[in-house]
């Protein structure tokens, strides 16, 4: 199953394409119909089914659904307004069955709801009798399955327009759309199933934006080689902060040994020094005085990639020692601290990066360096693809349902992924500095940037949800390894990535 994610715009294209082809359109919504239908008696004995039918192709596909429920014993309801045209219209006179005006009082004896009000494409927000169906629905007892979307989500951003269905069952088909990804959207969907109706596999073009997975970047992925050695394989150097606050650069420092660095040191002041080398026994220490000592440090090219940012604190020094980095043409990746010292000035940040950098904000630091793009972006994937092209560096958007994205080239808009596997138990302090020790391990090893973000986070993810509840930063190194062993034995057999 491929893992391209489709804007509502893209989906529309794709549908033309395959009527282009020679699909009819009807043949289209018979089979998403059926689709539903099928996921609905997979999971449920026959009982009292209220399909609810809105005005467009949504609507459409519920008429059939209903039919096929019907004939699989289901007692089928309709509700459903009046005045379907096109597709919809025909599907709404093959059906047959009860028929009932789109109102709460069709929710009566419900064993079973079927949402097929809106889809992917709803444009404003719902208002009046439909806001007032979606509200009792989720006041309901019975089971949701929703058509494509819960209806009152926007396809494109996930967010909800005046209120939103809370699925149990989301049958959706082709390609993922945002709203399966993205938050809130994503809680709202329950089970997702993507299903085959039948639209050609390239009838989407070129699509640049992706569910975070193996697919996307496994290909480039640095496995150790028989012939390999460690000074082949990068050497990672973090930046310490000040005796009181190094912790945040070892677990970076060992998450980027993990997964893979030949070599790491954590690059620190002198009164850093004794504290650092106390804990530290793999990874080397290599002291440094201010900013001219970092350059002077950084002109051993074999130190060819920084992780910056973790426990550094927030002062000239680090804005100074920020600045020697990407003076020096090491790969750097941005985090925390580092990022917040450039608050009010992120142009002076943007216009000194020359090299492959990977920037990592969370929400409020992301704030700081592009004030207002989270709320003004047409969504969370929009934002952070037009942050990475004002600093045409790869910018992570951390989350529950964290992006990455490249800058643009060949006017492609800019590659961008969600990732979906991050378990709540990464809510804890530290994490964010182990997930920028895996992206500085994999870039020191070579791996491009957009696909070391991508592959770090997918595997900081992985390794969280292997650990489970009782989670802190420092296991995430220790239970990388297993998730590296799973990883190597899924891309054995290149579907089951």
């Amino acid at each position: 199953m491929s893992n391209e994610v489709l804007t509502n715009q893209q989906m529309r294209e794709a549908d033309a394409s395959a009527v282009r082809a020679g699909i009819p359109s009807l043949t289209l919504m018979e089979n998403a119909g059926r689709a539903v239908a099928d996921a609905v008696a997979e999971r449920f004995a026959p009982c009292r089914a209220v399909v609810l039918c809105g005005p467009g192709n949504n609507g459409g596909d519920g008429f059939v659904a209903a039919r096929h429920l019907a004939g699989r014993g289901f007692d089928v309801l309709v509700a459903a307004g009046e005045g379907h045209g096109g597709d919809a219209g025909e599907m709404a006179a093959r059906w047959q069955g009860p028929r009932t005006a789109l109102a709460y009082a069709a929710l009566d004896h419900a064993g079973l709801v079927v949402d097929a009000m809106f889809g992917a494409g709803l444009s404003r927000p719902l208002e009046g009798g439909y806001r007032a169906m979606v509200e009792a629905v989720n006041r309901s007892s019975a089971p949701v399955v929703s058509v494509d979307v819960p209806s009152g989500v926007d396809g494109d951003s996930g967010k909800t327009l005046g209120a939103g269905v809370k699925a149990d069952v989301t049958v959706t088909f082709f390609r993922l759309k945002p709203a399966h990804l993205l938050l809130p959207g994503r809680m709202l969907c329950g089970e997702i199933l993507l299903t085959d109706i039948g639209i050609p596999a390239n009838a989407c073009g070129g699509a640049h934006l992706f569910e975070n997975s193996p697919l996307l970047w496994s290909a480039s992925y640095p496995w150790p080689q028989i012939d390999a050695h460690k000074y082949a394989r990068g050497h990672c150097l973090v930046l310490s902060g000040p005796a009181h606050a190094t912790g945040a650069a070892r677990l970076a420092a060992r998450g980027a040994l993990r997964i893979g660095a030949g070599l790491v040191s954590v690059g620190c002041e002198k009164d850093a020094v004794a504290v650092n080398a106390a804990h530290l026994t793999a990874i080397m220490v290599k002291p440094f005085d201010g900013a001219k000592g970092l350059g002077a440090l950084l002109a051993d090219r074999r130190l060819n990639t920084v992780i910056a940012g973790p426990g550094l604190g927030i002062s000239p020094q680090t804005r100074a020692l920020v600045e020697a980095v990407l003076a020096s043409g090491a790969r750097i990746v941005l985090d925390a601290d580092a990022l917040s010292v450039f608050k009010g000035e992120p142009k002076s940040l943007f216009t000194r990066i020359k090299q492959a950098a990977v920037l990592t904000p969370h929400e409020g630091e992301f704030e700081r360096l592009f004030p207002g793009l989270l709320e003004s972006a047409a969504s969370k994937v929009e934002a952070a693809r037009t942050a990475a092209a004002r600093a045409q560096a790869v910018v992570l958007l951390k989350g529950a349902d964290t992006v990455v994205a490249a800058p643009p080239q060949n006017g492609d808009g800019g590659r961008a992924a969600i990732n979906t596997n991050a378990p709540p138990a990464l809510a804890t302090a530290g994490a964010g500095d182990v997930l920028a020790g895996f992206i500085g391990g994999l870039l020191a090893q070579g791996m491009p940037g957009f696909e070391a973000a991508c592959a770090a986070t997918w595997l900081h993810g992985d390794a969280a949800g292997r650990f489970g509840s009782g989670l802190i930063a420092e296991d995430l190194s220790e239970i990388l390894p297993e998730s590296l062993m799973s990883l190597g034995e899924r891309l054995v057999t290149p579907n089951n990535t």
